[in-house]
């Protein structure tokens, strides 16, 4: 009798499930639920250390590439430094992923922050004492990748150890805010240090920056007993069971396709945009600032929008987030105004934060717990591959020039987001 009445209670209680589900047909966002993850203390000193590297990572990008350009005046020098750290994250993400499964996850973040910020000390010394070069510059990037290899799977694993399961999705789309947040700020903030005081001190500020997330990310508890059960054996044998376990799943294996098929398209122009700044636009590094701020500004907006949604129809808004990418590069390609190119910047934030946040949000809530690490590091191959999208472009542009290049990716682009919501019914109706 026991045993009946707790069916029925069970069949009632996914009953009303599935009516909730069902009369949610409106999205349920709330900004009291856009920043629950934060209330977790652990989380939030991880999240503040990440915004301290993603900062760096901003500062950086348009340091570096305004300097290489500053310096080599070829865009394919540029689209070379670009991809130097493209060939070790390929290399090593799996192996990075392995590492991430089985050894304690804090450690490797710490490791790969203090290495970020040590580079930046290098590299803003070597610019003081007259010695840099771009190549100086395509080591600083070789080693970042290597870093960065094992750090990013490690930082996107850890969070289901810090949140409850059911704010991981939050927390995921919180990550992707701040990293806007600093698309947004950092840049602007980079751009005049750079014009005022010059690249040495951006370097400097990013040095900073890579130590004090080192000393917050120290706050939270380590991951060696999480791992210290699991079974020891080759690496190599982990990372093959990670790979057979994204190929019998198919939805995670067409999810990470599309990951790295929109960004290798999408992502070329934020680093190749030195080019327009000074070739289309004829301006000076603190408008490149304020074009890649406007971008940010739009995909913080975009995040947090992904951030308060409950579960609504985000496959359908990952494919519109590609078709809006498609459409903004096809439309800064064709207008070659500077003021037009910040209200497209706009358009392409939005799209670029709104995919970026669903993808890798959809890929963790479909993977199992103990495949995590693994399925997040060929994840990250899409940082890798990212770069090697910039070279062609770059050929490409130095050959055609930026305008055609660039809206040739962006026609691409929508062949590719019109075969996705074709052929992908499954993605079309998830909720």
């Amino acid at each position: 009798m026991a045993e009946d009445v707790r069916r029925l209670a069970s069949t009632a209680a996914v009953s009303t499930a599935a009516t909730d589900r069902s009369e949610g047909a409106a999205p349920a966002a709330s900004l009291r639920n856009t920043f629950s993850s934060l209330s977790e203390r652990n989380y939030l000193f991880l999240w503040l250390g990440m915004l301290g590297v993603m900062a760096g990572m901003q500062m950086q990008m348009l340091a570096r590439s305004y300097l290489t350009y500053d310096i080599t005046g070829s865009a394919i020098l540029l689209g070379v430094v670009s991809a130097g750290n493209a060939l070790p994250m390929l290399a090593l993400s799996l192996f990075g992923g392995a590492f991430a499964d089985r050894f304690d996850m804090k450690r490797i973040i710490q490791a790969g922050q203090l290495v970020f910020a040590l580079l930046s000390l290098v590299v803003g010394i070597t610019i003081v004492t007259g010695y840099i070069t771009w190549q100086y510059l395509l080591v600083a990037a070789v080693i970042q990748g290597a870093t960065f290899s094992f750090m990013m799977p490690a930082r996107q694993a850890i969070i289901p150890h810090l949140v409850s399961r059911e704010k991981l999705t939050n927390a995921m789309a919180l990550s992707a805010a701040g990293m806007s947040a600093m698309t947004l700020a950092a840049p602007a903030f980079a751009g005049l240090i750079y014009g005022f005081a010059g690249a040495h001190n951006v370097y400097f500020v990013i040095s900073a920056l890579g130590f004090g997330a080192v000393a917050l990310t120290n706050l939270i508890p380590s991951t060696k007993g999480a791992t210290a059960g699991k079974k020891k054996g080759p690496i190599i044998k982990d990372i093959g069971a990670g790979l057979s376990y994204i190929r019998r799943t198919p939805f995670i294996l067409a999810l990470l396709l599309i990951g790295l098929s929109t960004t290798v398209l999408a992502q070329p122009f934020r680093f190749l945009m030195p080019v327009f700044i000074v070739d289309i636009y004829r301006l000076g590094p603190e408008y490149m600032g304020l074009l890649v701020s406007a971008m940010g500004g739009s995909s913080l907006i975009s995040a947090l929008f992904v951030a308060s949604l409950n579960k609504w129809h985000r496959g359908m808004l990952l494919i519109i987030s590609s078709f809006m990418s498609a459409i903004a590069l096809i439309l800064v390609a064709a207008i070659p105004v500077y003021m037009a190119g910040v209200f497209i910047m706009v358009l392409l934030g939005i799209g670029d934060a709104g995919r970026r946040t669903l993808n890798q949000s959809l890929v963790l809530e479909e993977t199992e717990d103990q495949y995590r690490g693994r399925v997040m590091s060929v994840f990250m191959l899409n940082r890798g591959l990212m770069p090697l999208g910039v070279l062609p472009t770059a050929i490409l542009i130095d050959y055609m020039g930026a305008q055609v290049a660039i809206g040739l990716l962006g026609v691409i682009l929508g062949v590719v987001a019109t075969v996705i919501l074709v052929t992908q019914k499954r993605l079309r109706e998830y909720s």
